[in-house]
């Protein structure tokens, strides 16, 4: 049966060459309209297939490109680690200006947001500035003095002339590296104002002791109360 249909696929070759060949000497032009036919054919051919290869390549960089976006979206969201901020203890050996800058790491340590340095010339008695964890803005006045020089009821009056009325505090504080004298401590009671001698500073900074926020007067009616003598 093989031989068979070979010898038919052959005679039908044959025939079919022999038709064409008797077509071409009839007809010599039909020469080049089949030619022209036949790479027509083939051109259309090769273009179909190198569309479908590069139409194949396109899907497969989609595909690749879903599968990518997909992996991207699964993956939990992990922010970057805060960089720890080094509270220093030793606020004598500190510059006013390096002394601000660590009241303000305390604040921003336990909580605090919008924290900025503010001090500075015409900085009308606020250093620092920030909003409280619960929502309250705190000034803060910094007073780096020796052992022996104390913050007076004078220094006191000063910043309770404006840490109210002038920048709107809901809590006021006045941090010093020493201590305070008997009249300021009384002027800031009846203004209150809260007071972090050097003592309280360190116990705040070693997270031992209350923050200044902590220790605000509930429901105090801002403004500066009467002034006091300095001793």
């Amino acid at each position: 049966m093989f031989f068979v249909l070979l010898a038919v696929v052959v005679c039908a070759l044959g025939a079919a060459a022999r038709m064409v060949a008797g077509a071409v000497e009839r007809r010599p032009g039909w020469v080049f309209v089949l030619v022209v036919l036949g790479v027509a054919v083939f051109g259309g051919l090769g273009r179909r297939w190198r569309v479908g290869r590069a139409a194949r390549r396109a899907a497969a960089a989609l595909d690749e490109a879903a599968r990518q976006a997909a992996d991207v979206l699964e993956a939990p969201v992990i922010p970057p680690p805060r960089a720890a901020v080094e509270i220093t203890t030793d606020y004598d050996a500190l510059t006013p200006d390096e002394f601000e800058g660590a009241v303000a790491a305390l604040c921003e340590r336990d909580g605090c947001s919008a924290v900025e340095v503010v001090g500075g010339a015409g900085d009308l008695g606020a250093d620092v500035v920030a909003v409280t964890p619960d929502g309250r803005r705190i000034v803060v006045q910094c007073k780096q003095y020796g052992d022996t020089n104390r913050v007076g009821s004078q220094d006191l009056q000063r910043f309770g002339g404006t840490c109210f009325t002038v920048h709107e505090a809901d809590v006021a504080v006045v941090v010093t590296t020493s201590d305070f004298t008997a009249p300021a401590l009384e002027y800031a009671e009846q203004c209150g104002i809260v007071c972090v001698d050097g003592e309280t500073l360190r116990a705040w900074s070693r997270s031992s002791g209350p923050r200044p926020w902590d220790r605000a007067p509930d429901g105090w009616a801002a403004g500066p109360g009467p002034a006091g003598a300095e001793s």
